[in-house]
């Protein structure tokens, strides 16, 4: 099913012919585990961005990250969704898992072909800005949405001078709302309030708390 949006993987989503023009947030990410930082984050973008909704990508394997520490993908899920039903603007989907494809220039393509009025923002941490070269064809994912990178010291001041924020300098907001007045490539850096949760701490206190079994995993290119 890869490349398409069949009904039952936009089953919390609009409906496929849905012509309200809302903006919408994404979010992508291992979420392992979602914590209270991935609330407060989409919640600075929905005030920030006058945003709609935000929609929480939860990926079946970051091609980048190993996958022996990676909790189940339901488990990951069922964790999302208690997180974010603190605000019903908030929404979780596996459709990066039904389309059978994580990397997300193409599930931002995907997206933006099924849903053709709504205006899609990337949202990214400094530290995924500078990571963001190493993704798949990334300079793409700049000309398919626009993009919201979230200040998160220590990485932001490398980020910044980082061969991403360099490459589309020309492009950058002077004001996080001014993304909207131009078509992608276009970006914003929001200086926002750091929320001191931390998935890989949670995994570290889960880790402790629970008695570890061995796993097989390695690195994936992406």
């Amino acid at each position: 099913m890869t490349g398409k949006l069949g009904p039952k993987s936009v089953r919390h989503l609009p409906a496929f012919g849905d012509r309200r023009q809302r903006r919408i947030g994404i979010l992508g990410g291992s979420f392992n585990p979602a914590h209270a930082g991935h609330l407060h984050i989409s919640q600075e973008a929905l005030k920030r961005l006058n945003l709609d909704q935000v929609w929480w990508l939860i990926s079946p394997q970051n091609p980048l990250k190993s996958p022996k520490n990676m909790a189940p993908a339901s488990q990951r899920m069922a964790t999302a969704r208690t997180i974010a039903a603190a605000d019903p603007r908030i929404l979780v989907t596996d459709i990066e898992r039904r389309m059978g494809d994580s990397r997300t220039a193409h599930s931002l393509r995907t997206l933006c072909r099924h849903y053709p009025n709504l205006r899609f923002v990337w949202l990214m941490g400094a530290d995924n800005l500078a990571e963001i070269p190493r993704w798949w064809r990334w300079t793409s994912i700049f000309h398919t949405v626009r993009v919201a990178v979230f200040d998160r010291s220590p990485y932001s001041y490398g980020a910044l001078a980082g061969s991403a924020a360099c490459r589309f300098a020309r492009v950058r907001a002077g004001r996080p709302l001014s993304i909207w007045f131009r078509s992608p490539p276009s970006w914003a850096y929001m200086a926002v309030r750091r929320h001191p949760a931390s998935a890989t701490a949670l995994r570290a206190v889960n880790d402790i708390a629970t008695p570890t079994k061995p796993k097989e995993g390695g690195r994936h290119p992406r």
